[in-house]
């Protein structure tokens, strides 16, 4: 290992010592100062953890999370100066943690928290007005593509988890059931906002995000869905872009 790796290993391993050779501008060891900026570093990356997985943070604790945090920051260092956007290889990471393998939405609730960050900092848009849509004939509209904004965010869990999050955020007192949920995370103007999807809609807005026109994208939705109440809670929520796209060439 160089000189160059064994300091920025040890810089996110307070178990580790600290590197031979260091000196300061004056040729004085500088292991004090290395300490001090290690543990800085490692408070910077959990308390952006802590705030960007607030769900997580309340579900497990405090302790844990600052315990989950060291384990996390040792093995995914940060990529990026941009520390609003670090951890987003954190659900995957709690999904293969066998110490909390008993709580197994987990994964999918830290996916809600990253997902509502990444819907934050997304590019704003202009949205789409219902007319542009009400004035196409039957085979344009079919042949339409439907472009999602940027800010919008969807998910498909085995668990209630948009339940468990908006209990766990306090946006709820009713405990959660049991039961699968799809959901789209939806920023209509400056804060983004976790909605349960119906039925069908969670496929048709995949298919729309692949790029779909939008009678194969009712298709793929399948028997029972309601375009109507689909199309009003993406209108509502500002969730597709003005220009939209001319028809697939397929």
């Amino acid at each position: 290992m160089s000189a160059e790796d064994a300091f920025r290993a040890a810089l996110l391993d307070p178990a580790a010592p600290v590197p031979e050779g260091l000196t300061d501008g004056a040729g004085r060891p500088a292991g004090r100062r290395y300490a001090v900026y290690r543990n800085n570093i490692a408070a910077s990356l959990t308390e952006a953890l802590e705030t960007g997985f607030p769900a997580i943070t309340r579900l497990i604790g405090a302790q844990a999370m600052r315990g989950l945090a060291g384990s996390f920051l040792r093995a995914h260092p940060p990529r990026t100066p941009l520390i609003a956007t670090y951890g987003r290889d954190l659900p995957d990471f709690i999904a293969g943690l066998p110490a909390l393998s008993h709580l197994p939405y987990l994964p999918d609730v830290a996916r809600i928290d990253l997902m509502m960050r990444q819907s934050y900092h997304a590019g704003d848009h202009a949205p789409l007005a219902p007319e542009a849509l009400a004035a196409l004939d039957e085979e344009a509209l079919e042949a339409q593509v439907l472009e999602l904004a940027p800010s919008v965010r969807l998910l498909s869990s085995r668990w209630p988890v948009l339940q468990v999050w908006r209990y766990t955020m306090g946006r709820t007192s009713e405990k959660p059931k049991g039961g699968a949920e799809t959901l789209a995370i939806l920023r209509a103007e400056f804060d983004p906002e976790p909605v349960a999807l119906p039925p069908g809609a969670y496929a048709f807005l995949t298919a729309c995000g692949s790029g779909a026109p939008l009678g194969r994208a009712i298709a793929a939705a399948g028997p029972g869905f309601d375009l109507g109440a689909t199309l009003s809670l993406l209108f509502t929520h500002r969730a597709l872009v003005r220009a939209p796209k001319g028809p697939d060439p397929c």
